[in-house]
């Protein structure tokens, strides 16, 4: 514990009778001076003084503070299930307890159906809390436009058409449709081999419109817990219907819309109800508004026949490997920053790579590349793209290497 400072001695001042004026005007000069130092000193401790009153005030609030909060009755969320004349059903999250609950006077004009409140431990409420978003369903909202144009994919411009006509066109030009009396296509799914173009056409409608652009992956819905998958559906489709105009892409949606078998395994239970819950929200009761659903997977064969049916997936779109003209279209859209020789033949490469896919196309060119930087040119001449094809071959050609102890698998 901190003392308080000792006082400085009382100056004082003793005179002899017998001093004359001037030894007694001195003496009262220096007295003075002894007085003013002490003055001053006392000054500073005063100062000093005051400092520390106001830490100390300031520290004594704080623990009246926390001395409250100590004394505060925890609060609970909950959910308001009905509404009566001046009650409310309300339940508790967690363990799914009704109580009927007298509603505050302050908030009988404000409260709905359906509100998350927060009550105390007499169910009493106490605040009216905002809606309920989970944080992973908005970190799939895309802030920037991908990159990607339609000018960056070939091969596919049928594709193209079909997807820009059912997605793109519905959200731009809705007047045309509502002209025609028709309603847009609710769905598309492309299916194909892998690298042929789907994810990439995807991003190419997200960045031609000004929707709100939510991409996620199959295996993020699926959780671990019971519940938990289908209210991260449910809560991507709210999100998507507070930001429309809105574009929701699925990639590898085979992973939650695989057939369902009788198997009673809770995990695949739970993504049996993960796959119910978005059966629901892409064709309940609700209109969806302007929410557009684009979908990608590399296994159509596995995918449940209620997720293809019409009103769900008004497109099935297959995305196929690139022919003769694809190819070349592919190899000069990967090709247009590079320094080419004169002896590049794209028709001649188009004709070598037949089978292969967009992707390995962009590979192609990549490769060729790394050869002209590693012998130190900067143009790409025909003999490194016939090196890359070469090299591309050979990797496609080599067995899977695995570890000792664990199974070879053939995909």
């Amino acid at each position: 514990m901190a003392h308080s400072p000792s006082l400085p001695d009382r100056p004082r001042l003793d005179l002899d009778p017998d001093m004359s004026d001037t030894e007694r005007l001195e003496a009262l000069r220096e007295h003075f001076a002894e007085i003013l130092n002490v003055h001053d000193e006392l000054t500073e401790q005063l100062d000093s003084a005051d400092e520390r009153r106001k830490e100390l005030r300031t520290e004594a609030d704080r623990l009246e503070r926390e001395n409250e909060a100590l004394k505060t009755s925890s609060l609970y969320i909950a959910t308001v299930e009905e509404l009566s004349e001046g009650e409310a059903i309300v339940k508790q999250h967690g363990n799914n307890q009704e109580v009927l609950t007298e509603i505050p006077p302050n908030m009988q004009e404000e409260l709905t159906a359906g509100d998350r409140v927060a009550v105390n431990d007499s169910f009493g409420i106490q605040t009216i809390l905002d809606g309920e978003t989970d944080a992973r369903a908005q970190a799939m909202e895309v802030d920037e436009s991908p990159d990607v144009t339609y000018g960056d994919i070939g091969g596919i411009d049928e594709q193209i058409r079909e997807v820009r006509e059912a997605v793109e066109e519905p959200l731009i030009n809705p007047e045309k449709f509502r002209e025609a009396g028709i309603d847009p296509p609710s769905g598309v799914l492309l299916y194909g081999p892998p690298g042929t173009g789907k994810t990439m056409l995807a991003k190419a409608v997200a960045n031609e419109t000004d929707a709100t652009f939510i991409k996620m992956a199959g295996s993020e819905l699926v959780r671990k817990f019971i519940g938990e998958g289908s209210r991260l559906v449910r809560d991507l489709f709210e999100l998507a219907t507070e930001r429309e105009p809105a574009i929701i892409f699925i990639d590898e949606i085979d992973a939650i819309a695989a057939k369902r078998t009788d198997s009673k395994t809770s995990g695949d239970a739970e993504v049996q109800r993960t796959m119910m819950q978005l059966l629901s929200e892409m064709d309940g009761f609700e209109a969806r508004g302007e929410v557009r659903i684009i979908a990608a997977t590399n296994r159509f064969d596995m995918l449940d026949r209620a997720i293809l049916r019409p009103g769900r997936f008004d497109r099935l779109i297959e995305v196929p490997e690139p022919d003769f003209d694809g190819r070349e279209q592919i190899l000069r859209i990967h090709t247009r920053g590079m320094n080419l020789a004169d002896d590049v033949d794209f028709t001649e490469l188009a004709d070598e790579t037949e089978g292969k896919s967009g992707a390995e196309m962009a590979s192609v060119a990549t490769e060729a590349g790394m050869f002209a930087i590693r012998e130190e040119r900067t143009e790409v001449r025909m003999s490194d793209f016939e090196a890359a094809i070469e090299k591309l071959e050979e990797d496609s050609a080599g067995e899977p290497i695995t570890s000792p102890g664990y199974v070879d698998y053939a995909y």
